[in-house]
C-alpha cells in the first residue's frame, strides 16, 4: 500500500483536534476540532478533501463521545479512509525525564504521562482522557504517544538545571524540559532543506508563535537551549500567560494583596500575557487591529512581545556559535509580519534587513524568506506536528 494513515489526535482540556495524515507525503485525508467540551453549544467542525462540515455534539460532550462521533460520523462516511488507517498518534504535551522520544503505548506509558501531570496540569490529563477513548473506539490498532519535551532531552545540563539546591533536581525532578518539541524538530528538518544544507550542520533559532510560544536554539539538529520550563508557563510573553517574571511577586500577591495560591496559578496562566497587558483580548489578530488604531494597552503588549521575543533570539546565539536561519512559526509566526518585521528591527546589532514584500507574501501559509539577500537569514515555515506524530507512529509499528 503506497499511504500509510494515521489518526493524530491532540487533546486540550476542552476541546480535541485530529488529523488522518498519510505519513509519506504530510496530507491530510480528514481534519477537524471538536470543541467547547462541558458546555450546551459543544461542536465539531471538520474538512474532507477540502470540503467543510459542521455538526452540533449536545449538551455536555467531551472527548469519549467526540473520538465517537470521529468514528461513527465521519469515519463511518468514509469507509475507504478509515480502513486504510494503521495507527493512532497521540501529542503529550509532558513526558518529564521518562520519555526521551516517542513508545508505543501500553499501561506503563499510561502511568508515565499520568506521573507527569503535576508538570503539566492542564494538557496530560486531557491526553489521557483521549487515549482511553481511542483505545476503547480502535482497541484493534497502535496506539503512540509523542511528547513535545522529547525533543529537548538533548539539552546539557548548564541550559536546564536551575540554580537551586541541586537535590530539587536530584529527587524531584525540577529543572526546564521545554514544550512545542514536535513543531521545533519538524522546523529544524524543514530550515535545512530550504537552505539546501545537511541537518547536522544546520544551526536555527526558531520562534513557535502562538497562544502559547517558545524559542529553541537549535544545533546540528539538537535543542541545545529553549525558553519554557518546567511548565510552559516561563519564557515569552503569550496569549494569557506571564512568561518570565519575578518569582518574589508571588508572594507579593499573597501575602500582601490576599491572593490564594490557586488564584495566583490562575492570574499567572489565564490572566496575564497579551490579555493581562492590552486588557482587550488574548488573540494577537485583535492586539495588532488594537495597535493600528491606537489603542494604548494594545500598543503596549505588542511592544512588549516583541521585545521579549528579540532579547530570546539575541540570547540564543550564544549556544549556537553561528547561526545559518532566525525562522518564525506557528499561528502568529506564520502569519504577522508586522511582529515578525518589529522583532528583526530589534535586532539590528545583526544586520537583520527585512524585506518588506518578501514578508508580506509569506502569510497563510506561505513560505519564504523574509530578509534581504546581503543581510543574514530569517524566514517563515509553517510547521506541521501532525506529520511529524503521523511519522513518528508509523516508524514505531514497524
Amino acid at each position: 500500500m503506497s499511504n500509510k494513515l494515521v489518526l493524530v489526535l491532540n487533546c486540550g482540556s476542552s476541546s480535541l483536534k485530529f488529523a488522518i495524515i498519510d505519513a509519506l507525503t504530510g496530507d491530510d485525508q480528514i481534519s477537524g476540532l471538536a470543541e467547547c467540551f462541558g458546555l450546551e453549544d459543544s461542536r465539531i467542525k471538520w474538512k474532507v478533501n477540502g470540503a467543510k462540515h459542521d455538526a452540533s455534539l449536545g449538551a455536555f460532550t467531551a472527548h469519549r463521545e467526540a473520538v465517537e462521533y470521529i468514528v461513527n460520523n465521519i469515519l463511518g462516511a468514509h469507509p475507504q479512509i478509515a480502513e486504510q488507517i494503521q495507527a493512532i498518534g497521540h501529542r503529550v504535551v509532558h513526558g518529564g525525564e521518562k520519555f526521551t522520544h516517542s513508545v508505543i503505548i501500553d499501561e506503563s506509558v499510561v502511568q508515565g504521562i499520568e506521573d507527569c501531570a503535576t508538570l503539566a496540569p492542564l494538557h496530560n490529563p486531557a491526553h489521557l482522557i483521549g487515549i482511553r477513548a481511542a483505545q476503547a473506539s480502535f482497541p484493534e490498532l497502535p496506539q503512540v504517544a509523542v511528547f513535545d519535551t522529547a525533543f529537548h532531552q538533548t539539552m546539557p545540563e548548564k541550559a536546564f538545571i536551575y540554580a537551586l539546591p541541586y537535590k530539587l533536581y536530584r529527587e524531584n525532578a525540577i529543572r526546564r524540559y521545554g514544550m512545542h518539541g514536535t513543531s521545533h524538530l519538524f522546523i529544524s528538518r524543514e530550515t535545512a532543506a530550504a537552505l539546501g544544507k545537511d541537518e547536522a550542520d544546520t544551526n536555527v533559532i526558531c520562534a513557535h508563535l502562538g497562544n502559547g510560544a517558545s524559542v529553541t536554539a537549535i544545533k546540528g539538529g539538537k535543542s541545545v537551549d529553549t525558553s519554557m520550563g518546567l511548565t510552559p508557563l516561563e519564557g515569552l510573553v503569550m496569549g494569557t500567560r506571564c512568561g518570565d517574571m519575578d518569582p518574589s511577586i508571588i508572594y507579593h500577591l499573597v501575602n500582601r494583596l490576599g491572593y490564594t495560591l490557586d488564584e495566583v496559578n490562575n492570574l499567572l496562566n489565564k490572566q496575564s500575557g497579551l490579555l493581562g497587558i492590552s486588557e482587550l483580548t488574548n488573540d494577537c489578530r485583535g492586539i495588532e487591529e488594537g495597535y493600528e488604531k491606537g489603542h494604548k494597552g494594545a500598543t503596549l503588549a505588542l511592544e512588549i512581545f516583541c521585545y521579549r521575543l528579540a532579547k530570546y533570539i539575541a540570547s540564543y546565539t550564544v549556544p549556537l556559535e553561528r547561526l545559518d536561519a532566525v525562522v518564525f512559526t506557528g499561528g502568529i509566526g506564520e502569519n504577522s509580519d508586522v511582529i515578525r518585521e518589529k522583532v528583526l528591527n530589534s535586532l539590528a546589532i545583526f544586520n537583520f534587513k527585512v524585506d518588506k514584500e518578501r514578508n508580506t507574501a509569506a502569510r497563510f501559509g506561505k513560505q519564504g524568506k523574509i530578509t534581504k539577500d546581503e543581510g543574514p537569514v530569517a524566514m517563515v515555515i509553517p510547521t506541521n506536528e501532525e506529520w511529524v506524530i503521523a511519522q513518528d507512529a508509523v516508524a514505531l509499528i514497524k
